[in-house]
């Protein structure tokens, strides 16, 4: 058996799996919450803004106990995941008919959406009821953005995540090596959803959307939580998409996904066009290349 292995992107030891069932043996009362917080302690597991990390890992004891490698406590209530992707969401109401010039609907307010508050509520429901993938609860550092119209109308909707843990097409552009990857994946972030309401019918606007938020979005990246961002990643179905906005954003197409899904599962998933935002023109030197 080997002695490391990589979990989540981090390196584990022999000595921190021991460390771990021995918190288990030694305090049989501590909940699921209460270990990984010890385990963010210990490992220093804090965002750029000084925050522990327990859901990540949470996420990583989870993963352990699937492998066998350990045994956590059992839950105490049901999975606050499970809950927040079976919560009722708020209705989105009818999609209102919009038919304009973009330039007819400015000034547009691109609004980062807070979590917990009844605008990212109306953003859920929004992406539920109109994305063909529709809405699951966001793990891991994410940023979520509303935009409306002059007259407050909602437009679209733009989710950026976690980037997926590997992409050979993404990492033969950067120029990764795998430890380099590992070092500096969380420096760039996956558009999982870009929502154009139905029935917004609107020239230019979905470009011109994309310009704007990966203009602000390293520095809201910041903000939230402590380090830039210096490339944006999607994936497009090109049986669905011809991702045209993509390419008159400036976003490069690199090449398609193999198909084995976000983490380099085993299950095959449909092919996707693999496309990329270098938010500077020197990316790969800050992303480790």
């Amino acid at each position: 058996m080997a002695s490391e292995w990589i979990v989540q992107g981090r390196t584990l030891s022999a000595e921190d799996l021991a460390q771990i069932r021995a918190w288990r043996a030694a305090h049989p009362t501590w909940h699921r919450t209460r270990l990984a917080r010890e385990l963010c302690a210990r490992w220093g597991w804090r965002n750029g803004v000084g925050q522990l990390k327990d859901m990540a890992a949470r996420s990583l004891l989870l993963k352990l106990e699937a492998r066998g490698w350990i045994t956590l406590p059992p839950r105490q209530g049901p999975s606050v995941n499970g809950r927040r992707n079976h919560r009722a969401l708020a209705p989105a109401g009818a999609a209102v008919g919009i038919q304009a010039s973009l330039a007819s609907l400015h000034p547009l307010h691109l609004r980062r959406v807070a979590p917990g508050t009844a605008e990212a509520r109306e953003f859920g429901a929004l992406l539920q009821e109109h994305h063909y993938l529709g809405h699951r609860n966001c793990v891991g550092e994410n940023l979520q953005y509303l935009v409306r119209d002059r007259q407050d109308r909602p437009l679209a909707c733009a989710l950026f995540g976690s980037a997926a843990w590997q992409c050979q097409a993404r990492d033969g552009f950067i120029g990764w090596s795998p430890p380099a990857r590992r070092r500096h994946l969380g420096l760039i972030t996956n558009n999982t959803r870009f929502l154009i309401l139905r029935g917004v019918r609107v020239p230019h606007l979905a470009s011109h959307l994309l310009g704007c938020l990966t203009r602000r979005l390293s520095a809201d990246w910041q903000a939230r939580y402590g380090h830039p961002i210096h490339l944006v990643e999607t994936f497009v179905e090109p049986e669905r998409f011809a991702g045209t906005s993509y390419q008159a954003a400036g976003w490069i197409r690199v090449g398609a996904t193999t198909g084995r899904g976000r983490n380099g599962a085993a299950p095959q998933r449909p092919i996707k066009e693999v496309w990329l935002c270098p938010l500077g023109a020197d990316f790969r030197e800050r992303l480790g290349a």
